[in-house]
């Protein structure tokens, strides 16, 4: 299966008055000399993150009984599912592993979920989520690896380039993205269909996409990373990987010092509030990780939380 423009601009039909229609920031680059950055904010979607996007999509378009909707995450794709369903009436319990911070957990709850803790990292979660979602007929909401969630996911990019003509700034070129199971770069990387150079953003200690590329098929990896709660998928999504070999240029990866010290940097800077996972990509640049590989590119970040 894949996705094409036209079905992320249905998708966006379908959730656009259920989220946010996130800022812009045009910003120079921390390099000195380099070219400026744009950010897309999704730290200001509903939830903190792009993943209520997804959601809503699931909801909105695959019907769930009575036993309601499940799905395991790391803490930002439970908690967009849980604001989703509390908005929708659908009953929602989400598998959480033991490394999700203990915010994320209880925004989860605060939307109303029943959180299931349990297993030490990401793909226990998914298991034990499979597992009761085979008991019970619950609506699996998949956090990546599902055409509804990429298809959502994909929107980001439909407003960006949206809005950047709307405000007459200079198109996009090349886009970073970070990567955990793939659903926003596959999402959005369908909506350019390489009119634009789209580089994923990994940790070094969680590299699921940059590992497949490399095998040509979605192997497993282990993860050790401070962003391992948003960028730890131990596989990259079948139905991701597919969409990424014809469309992502390549994978960045960056360690975990520089991830801290553009959290950091973003604050001192921006007064940004970002977590690991969301200052991934501007690692790239800020650490100088990107320049060999997009040398004298205009670069756009992609910002999430």
């Amino acid at each position: 299966m894949t996705v094409a423009p036209s079905d992320i601009s249905a998708a966006y039909a379908h959730i656009r008055e259920h989220i946010r229609r996130t800022p812009l920031l045009e910003t120079a680059s921390p390099i000195d000399g380099a070219p400026p950055l744009s950010l897309k904010l999704e730290c200001l979607q509903a939830t903190g993150s792009f993943k209520a996007r997804g959601a809503f999509h699931n909801l909105l378009t695959r019907p769930a009984g009575a036993s309601g909707c499940a799905t395991a995450s790391g803490g930002n794709h439970g908690a967009a599912v849980a604001f989703a369903a509390q908005k929708l009436g659908i009953r929602t319990r989400v598998f959480v592993p033991e490394i999700a911070s203990p915010a994320k957990i209880s925004k989860i709850k605060a939307y109303g979920a029943e959180a299931m803790i349990g297993g030490a990292a990401y793909a226990e979660a998914q298991e034990q989520c499979d597992a009761y979602v085979a008991e019970s007929g619950a609506l699996l909401v998949h956090p990546y690896d599902a055409i509804e969630t990429i298809t959502g996911q994909g929107t980001v990019a439909l407003e960006w380039e949206e809005d950047l003509e709307r405000l007459g700034l200079q198109k996009l070129d090349t886009v970073l993205i970070a990567v955990g199971g793939g659903g926003l770069v596959a999402g959005m990387a369908a909506w350019f269909q390489g009119r634009i150079k789209v580089v994923g953003v990994e940790p070094e200690g969680s590299r699921a996409l940059h590992a497949a590329l490399e095998a040509d098929k979605p192997v497993d990896v282990t993860v050790n990373s401070l962003a391992a709660d948003s960028l730890g998928a131990k596989r990259v999504g079948e139905l991701d990987f597919d969409i990424a070999k014809r469309f992502v240029s390549g994978v960045v990866l960056v360690e975990d010092t520089a991830i801290a010290e553009t959290q950091r940097r973003l604050w001192a800077d921006h007064s940004i509030i970002a977590e690991p996972g969301g200052a991934a990509a501007f690692a790239a640049i800020a650490s100088g990780r990107l320049s060999a590989r997009a040398s004298g590119a205009r670069r756009r970040s992609d910002l999430r939380r």
